[in-house]
C-alpha cells in the first residue's frame, strides 16, 4: 500500500523534525558564549547559564530556550513544517483506515483532531515571543498551547483505537508488539496529563513543570517514532 510507505515517512519526519529544532535551540541557549560578537547573539531572555539539562532539573522552559534571537529562527519554521507534516500524516491515515474498511470519503474523528491539533501548533509558534503586557493574550497563548496537547493526544488516542480494532486485518501488515507500546504510550501520556494539572494549576513548581514539558514533547513525538516500526514493508498486491 502506497499510504503505509506515504505514512511511515511522514513520522519519521514528524519525530525528527521537532527534535532537532528544539534541541537545537537548547543547545544555542546553552552555549551562547559561541555567538558572542557575532550577528547571532544569543538574547539575554534566551541564554541559560551552567550546565543545565531540563529533561531532568526543569532548569529553562522551551519557550525560553526558543522564543528569542535567535533560536525563534529555528524554532518556528521547524514547527511551522512539522505542523503541515501532522496534518498529511492523519490525512493519510484516515485514507488508510477508510481503506481497510472498505469505506469512501469518511472524515474519521481522529483525521479531525490532527489537523485542527497541527492548525493549533502553527498558531503557537507564531504567538511565540510576541511581548505584550495584555493578560487576555497571555490567556489566549496557554489555551492554544492547551488545546494543542488536547486534539493532538485525542488523535493519538482514537487512531490507536482503530488499529486495536483492527489488529486481525493488520497481521501481516504491522507489528503487533509496537501496538501494545503504542497504546502503552498513549495511556502514560493521558495519566500524566490527568494527574499533572494540579501541580500545572498552581503558581509553584517551576523546575517540576519546565522538566515535565520537555519530557511530554518527547513522548508526544515517539508515538510518531513508533509509527515507523509498526507497519511492515508494505504488500503491493494487498
Amino acid at each position: 500500500m502506497k499510504e503505509i510507505t506515504q505514512i511511515r515517512s511522514l513520522s519519521i519526519w514528524i519525530f525528527f523534525v521537532p527534535f532537532l529544532t528544539v534541541n537545537t535551540c537548547l543547545f544555542i541557549s546553552t552555549n551562547f558564549h559561541l555567538f558572542e560578537n557575532t550577528f547571532f547573539s544569543v538574547d539575554q531572555i534566551g541564554r541559560s547559564y551552567g550546565f543545565p539539562f531540563p529533561y531532568f532539573d526543569g532548569s529553562l522552559s522551551i519557550s525560553r530556550a526558543s522564543r528569542t534571537f535567535p533560536q525563534f529562527l529555528i524554532f518556528k519554521p521547524g514547527i511551522i513544517i512539522t505542523s503541515f507534516l501532522l496534518c498529511f500524516y492523519w490525512y493519510k491515515n484516515n485514507l488508510l483506515i477508510n481503506l481497510l474498511k472498505n469505506t469512501e470519503a469518511k472524515r474519521n474523528a481522529f483525521m479531525i483532531f490532527g489537523i485542527l491539533s497541527a492548525i493549533f501548533l502553527i498558531i503557537h509558534a507564531l504567538l511565540l515571543g510576541v511581548e505584550t503586557e495584555i493578560k487576555i493574550f497571555k490567556f489566549l497563548r496557554r489555551v492554544v498551547l492547551v488545546s494543542f496537547i488536547i486534539f493532538e493526544i485525542a488523535a493519538q488516542t482514537m487512531l490507536v483505537i482503530h488499529f486495536y480494532k483492527l489488529k486481525e486485518k493488520l497481521n501481516n501488515l504491522s507489528n503487533p508488539l509496537i501496538l501494545k507500546l503504542k497504546i502503552i504510550l498513549v495511556s502514560i501520556l493521558i495519566f500524566v496529563a490527568l494527574i499533572s494539572i494540579p501541580v500545572l494549576i498552581s503558581s509553584g513548581s517551576i523546575h517540576f513543570k519546565h522538566g515535565l514539558e520537555w519530557n511530554y514533547f518527547i513522548g508526544v513525538i515517539l508515538f510518531y517514532l513508533l509509527t515507523n516500526f509498526f507497519w511492515k514493508k508494505p504488500i503491493n498486491n494487498y
